[in-house]
């Protein structure tokens, strides 16, 4: 997965470790198995400065809203790898849950910054 950053493309493994990508989805292949806070912390995403942090945010906002909606709670593992499995409706909503401060439905880049410090 990449996204782009004015004129060039940015991808999960120029900001992370591509074995702590692979390490970190392992951890989570079982229905119903997803923390993301142990999921961040894998990453090493909670080091990273919030300008990465930021871009991480970008490339999983697939619709470019500004915004990672449901939808794209529920494939936020593909954003990592294109291969990982999508999160289940239970999983996807204690994201959200988590990480909608404002309760509008969705996870803005703060929102998420501040959920990834909570890691």
């Amino acid at each position: 997965m990449s996204a782009w950053f004015g004129s060039c493309r940015m991808s999960m493994t120029e900001l992370l470790n591509a074995e702590d990508i692979k390490k970190a989805l392992a951890a989570f292949t079982g229905v119903d198995s997803f923390d993301h806070k142990k999921f961040f912390q894998m990453l090493g995403l909670k080091k990273k400065s919030p300008d990465d942090v930021k871009k991480v945010f970008h490339i999983l906002d697939k619709d470019k809203s500004g915004f990672i909606e449901e939808d794209e709670l529920g494939s936020i593992l593909k954003g990592f790898s294109a291969d990982a499995r999508d999160l289940t409706a239970k999983e996807t909503k204690t994201l959200l849950a988590a990480g909608d401060k404002d309760g509008d439905g969705k996870i803005g880049v703060e929102e998420f910054s501040i959920l990834v410090a909570e890691s």
